[in-house]
């Protein structure tokens, strides 16, 4: 939780969950609910409204590498046995179960239409996924192991990271238009807006990559050991970055997206004390959805929020009918009802 009503902003633990028996590999938030995903080969859901455990997701052998929800409808999670799956929001039901890779799925991103999804595994293959049939698209053998696969917010470009090589991809073409390298592995990135990608890596640097112009265009210390995770959301008229470093601490930066980039100003630090693994981003959009919310957060990113979830809005709305018009025959209850969540 944050308080940004200030110079300074603090944070502080709201919400805090012993829900696996095992590190947690994998974070993903959407309007309602944050999604963990874990060695333990279980994926958590905690409803971020009434915050609280919703219950625990069953359907992955092995560990969960990935977890990505497009829209507020559907979650997509990918794991070490090879495995995509297309989950329903509203009951929690495994709608499809693709196997996606021979070797683990090591990442996926959802196009922001929700009609295509990318993975990479360690059969050293990048795959795209047409979402209305659950088939394969498109294969492409990369010869490398990639670690991450990220589309741009326009969907018109994706990056995928081989150890510390940042590949730039065209849609249009499915072809390398450019690459750069940082000095180290490279651990998270995340677009910033549709050309800079933010990168961190095995290092205390986090890096901007202009994906147009294929370049890095400004760098600064973050932290004083490496970088785990980096994610970033939108206020009135600047970005906020937050970074995790394996030394516990989470770090907010301010910064303007324009012509000439500078490197952020420091809002605010809090010490976690826990070895960090991954690290998203929960923003709700509206007061009205979630009373709960206390009044410290500053209203004007919540009217910000609502006018980006606004122009989401109509993206989901097109993604539902392609969706549930393919979830109508209920025959896929094959596992018994196993991927439901369990209430509690």
């Amino acid at each position: 939780l944050m308080k940004t009503d200030e110079k300074e902003w603090t944070a502080k633990a709201d919400f805090t969950c012993h829900a696996h028996t095992a590190s947690i590999s994998s974070v993903a938030a959407s309007e309602r609910f944050v999604v963990t995903g874990s060695k333990d080969e279980t994926i958590q859901v905690y409803d971020m409204k009434k915050k609280i455990e919703h219950g625990a997701l069953l359907h992955h052998d092995g560990t969960i590498t990935c977890l990505e929800f497009y829209g507020t409808s559907h979650l997509l999670s990918g794991g070490e046995d090879g495995l995509i799956c297309v989950w329903s929001t509203k009951k929690w039901e495994c709608l499809k179960s693709i196997k996606a890779h021979k070797g683990h799925i090591t990442s996926l991103s959802v196009h922001p239409s929700g009609k295509l999804a990318l993975s990479v595994g360690t059969d050293k293959t990048l795959r795209t996924w047409n979402l209305t049939n659950g088939r394969s698209a498109f294969i492409k053998n990369i010869k490398q192991n990639s670690h991450i696969v990220k589309w741009s917010p326009d969907g018109d470009k994706y990056v995928v990271v081989v150890n510390n090589k940042v590949n730039i991809y065209d849609l249009e073409t499915a072809s390398v238009t450019g690459a750069v390298t940082n000095p180290k592995r490279i651990s998270s990135v995340k677009f910033l807006n549709n050309s800079i990608l933010a990168v961190a890596g095995d290092d205390e640097t986090v890096r901007f990559c202009d994906t147009g112009k294929e370049k890095w265009v400004c760098e600064f210390k973050a932290h004083e050991t490496r970088v785990k995770a980096v994610d970033s959301f939108n206020m009135e008229d600047y970005c906020v970055m937050v970074t995790a470093s394996n030394d516990g601490f989470i770090k907010m930066w301010k910064f303007q997206l324009k012509e000439e980039l500078e490197s952020p100003t420091l809002l605010g630090e809090v010490n976690t004390t826990a070895r960090l693994t991954c690290l998203a981003v929960w923003k709700p959009s509206s007061v009205q959805q979630i009373p709960e919310e206390p009044a410290t957060v500053a209203t004007t990113s919540n009217e910000l929020a609502q006018e980006l979830s606004q122009t989401k809005r109509v993206r989901i709305a097109r993604e539902e009918i392609v969706l549930e018009d393919e979830s109508k025959p209920k025959k896929k209850k094959k596992d018994g009802g196993q991927g439901k969540a369990s209430k509690k």
